[in-house]
This record gives C-alpha cells, sequence and structure tokens, in this order.
C-alpha cells in the first residue's frame, strides 16, 4: 500500500502519471488500468458477497465512461435484494480520473481516494487488500444509512451461517 502512495507523490512532484504527461497518454494508462482491475474488483467484491450477503448478491461492472465534465469513470458494483428493496447504493469500487485531476484515483460509493497506480497485471493484483477496504467500508456506512438487517450474514439463524 505504501509504494501507491510513494508513486502518487512522485506523480505530483514529477508532473507525470507513471510515464505519461500528456492528459490523452494518461486516458490511455486510465483504460488499461480498468481492464486491469477487473478481475481483482471481481474478487474483492464477490468475496464480500460469499460472507456478508450470502451469495445473493450481483456484481455488475459498467466499464469505462465519460463523464458529463468529460472525465472517465469505471464501477464495479454488488447489488443484492435488501440494498434493492431500500433503493440505497450498492457496495462499489470506482474508478474515476476527473477533469481536473492530476491522475486517477480509487473510491467506494460512500469512502474517499486512494490513489490509481495499475500499470501491470502485478500492480492489479496489488490493490487487492485496497479494494477490499473501500468495500468493507462501503458495506459498513450502508448499514449506518440504512440498517444491519441489509446484511443476510447478520439476520440469518446462527445455524445457518458461522458467526
Amino acid at each position: 500500500m505504501n509504494e501507491a502512495l510513494i508513486r502518487h507523490c512522485r506523480d505530483l512532484r514529477d508532473g507525470t502519471h507513471g510515464q505519461a504527461v500528456s492528459r490523452e497518454d494518461k486516458e490511455r494508462l486510465f483504460v488499461t488500468a480498468v481492464e486491469l482491475l477487473d478481475p481483482v474488483a471481481r474478487t474483492a467484491l464477490g468475496e464480500l458477497d460469499a460472507d456478508l450477503l450470502l451469495g445473493t448478491g450481483e456484481v455488475v461492472a459498467s466499464g469505462v465512461t465519460r463523464s458529463q465534465e468529460g472525465g472517465l469513470n469505471a464501477m464495479w458494483s454488488l447489488t443484492w435484494p435488501e440494498q434493492r428493496a431500500s433503493r440505497i447504493q450498492p457496495i462499489a469500487v470506482v474508478a474515476h480520473y476527473g477533469t481536473g485531476f492530476h491522475h486517477p484515483h480509487l473510491r467506494g460509493n460512500t469512502v474517499g481516494d486512494w490513489p490509481l497506480n495499475v500499470f501491470d497485471a502485478a500492480d492489479a493484483a496489488a490493490q487487492l487488500d485496497t479494494l477490499r477496504v473501500i468495500a468493507a467500508g462501503d458495506a459498513h456506512n450502508l448499514v449506518f444509512q440504512e440498517s444491519y438487517r441489509l446484511m443476510p450474514a447478520i439476520t440469518a439463524s446462527t445455524g445457518d451461517h458461522p458467526a
């Protein structure tokens, strides 16, 4: 995790993102990073689905989209019946590169930014713990927005799921 933060600070110091300097080159790196992150984000959300939602969830990926402001976004959402019935946001991992940003970041629907420094498969795999924390933070915050009743692992009888 600290390596990503060190890269982030070096990028700010040097005016680069990886080897990219121009916005166009940084956007190409973002698209590649999203492709590399896809299986990692699905793993992090799939683990949360298995443990907290007892397999009732569905992971949906948006792919890269352009925002109305001109930035780039990609989202992996974990939805499930209780969340949809409550009409609250899903648990999410979001990659975004805002128009005024020097480089892209990761966040959740309710959790703030972390540098997105993914340039190859090893970098993407190294983000698994960060994505787990983002997803868990979102789940935690959604419980406070709504109720612990959102989480099937909590409402199931103790014989159905280990504590």
